[in-house]
Parts: C-alpha cells; structure tokens; sequence
C-alpha cells in the first residue's frame, strides 16, 4: 500500500481549514447538499469498517449524514461532530445522533471509538490538530480514515466546463477546479496535509493511501442540482449562479445531454498505535 510523502509547504500556501466560512456555507441548503452529492463506494466503507477493531464509529463533518448512513447500513454505530448546526439537524432528523462541534475542540467525554472518518471534510480540520484529537478518541488499534471523491472529467466535459468558467468566474475556485490539468494535482495537497497531520501527532502508524475507483452517470437536471452545493459556488450571488448554471447547462446539452463522471474514492487512513 502507498505511503505518502511529507509534503513540502510554500511559505505562502493557504492552510483549508483556515477557510472556516466557507465551510460553514455548505449548510445553506441541507435539502439540497443531501439530496445532490454522491455517495462513496460501498468498497471503500467496508474497507474501512474490516480495519477497524470494531463498530463504534465517529463521523467527523458528518453534514447531514451521507458518509454515515452508509457506515450504519455497514452495521456501524456512528456518531456525528458537525460544526454546522443546520446540517446537523438535518441529520439528526434522519436518525444520526451528532454532536456541534468543530472537531479540534470537540470533547470526547472519555469515549472510546474503533474508527474516526472522515468523508469530503478533512481538509476543513486542522490536520495536526485533527489527528491529534482522533487519537484521544480511538481505542489502540482503531482507525483514522479521512476520503474523498476526486472527480475525473473526460477531457471533453472538462475543457466544455472549463471554458464557462473562465467566461464566466476567471480566477476563481471553481474555475481553478476545471483548469487543472489532473485530479491528482488538485488533491494531492489534501491527501500530503492530511498524512502529515498523521505523521505530526505520533499517536499513528504510517499513513497509507487507498483508492478505490467508480463512476456515476449524471443527467443536466443532475448535474446542476449539487453544482450550487460544492465549493466556489455556495457564497456566489445569486445572479451570478445562474449565469454559471446557465452556461454549464448549455455545455452538457452540447456534450450530449449528460455525462459519465468517473471518480476515484481516496482515503488517508491509519492505525492508532498503542500509548507508551
């Protein structure tokens, strides 16, 4: 299995989690983000749950609760730590217990877990912080896995998205997202901070990378469902959500009327070693 590199750091490079309102707009429209964003891969979840020690599971972010039903279908009981009270009531009102929290200061209460995850949020917590306090909560043996989606466009769909972007927001996150070149350039600096983090608490064996790859195939209405729900387009004004709604909408009737998005499910995980 991949271990992952220390990651070297520009003096200027912006840190995720210091992004903290832009994390919290994605609880906006919970309706929506629940509804729109895709799942994980049932592989990648029972990956997860085979290597851990046992069932009792913490989501960190949980939102309203997509990575952890999955979890509890798997047999897991989970508890959710969202900083987001709206997300986190939506979740609680499909049957996720979730305590308010940002994960740095959240207080384990002298509870034991046998897996803390993560899904589409790591790169929101502080990293060394972050693992540090998973370590407090994990059993020895227990499992850090952090995950993410990394979408990876056809180079048609991609150079159709990139140009409304560049039209329509230049220099912005999403039109940054459209015009890197590979996935793996806009996610290995979440995958090295995560592993980092990992390394810099010294509660972990070596960070590993797992991967597992999939598809989804969206139709227009689809597509521009969870658009509104991903980052660079949740604080937009809503004038100008709909001239980049507008025009995405026009590049997937181009393209055919729908796509097939393949994406890669990648996780950062690893064992918490026991307390000398």
């Amino acid at each position: 299995m991949p271990i992952i590199p220390p990651r070297r750091v520009r003096p200027t490079e912006p840190e995720p989690h210091q992004a903290r309102d832009l994390a919290r707009s994605f609880g906006t429209d919970p309706e929506r983000y629940d509804r729109a964003r895709p799942r994980y891969p049932e592989a990648m979840v029972a990956r997860i749950v085979a290597a851990a020690p046992g069932r009792d599971v913490v989501d960190v972010g949980c939102g309203t609760g997509i990575a952890a039903r999955q979890f509890q279908a798997a047999g897991c009981a989970v508890l959710g730590v969202e900083i987001d009270a709206r997300m986190a009531d939506w979740a609680r009102r499909r049957g996720l217990p979730v305590e308010v929290s940002a994960f740095e200061t959240w207080d384990p209460a002298g509870r034991r877990f046998d897996a803390v995850v993560s899904g589409q949020t790591w790169h929101w917590v502080d990293p060394t912080a972050g693992a540090t306090k998973a370590a407090e909560a994990l059993r020895p043996g227990g499992r850090l896995a952090v995950f993410w989606n990394v979408d990876r466009p056809s180079p048609e769909v991609a150079e159709a998205f990139a140009e409304v972007y560049r039209r329509v927001l230049p220099d912005s996150l999403a039109a940054r997202q459209w015009t890197t070149p590979a996935a793996e350039d806009r996610y290995a600096g979440l995958c090295a901070r995560a592993a980092d983090g990992i390394r810099a608490s010294g509660a972990f064996t070596a960070p590993e990378q797992w991967r597992i790859d999939w598809e989804r195939s969206y139709t227009r209405r689809e597509w521009l469902d969870q658009l509104p729900t991903t980052g660079g387009h949740t604080r937009l004004p809503p004038a100008r959500l709909a001239e980049v709604l507008a025009g995405i909408g026009a590049a997937i009737d181009a393209v055919g009327g729908g796509f097939t998005m393949p994406y890669s499910a990648t996780a950062i995980t690893a064992a918490r070693v026991a307390a000398s």
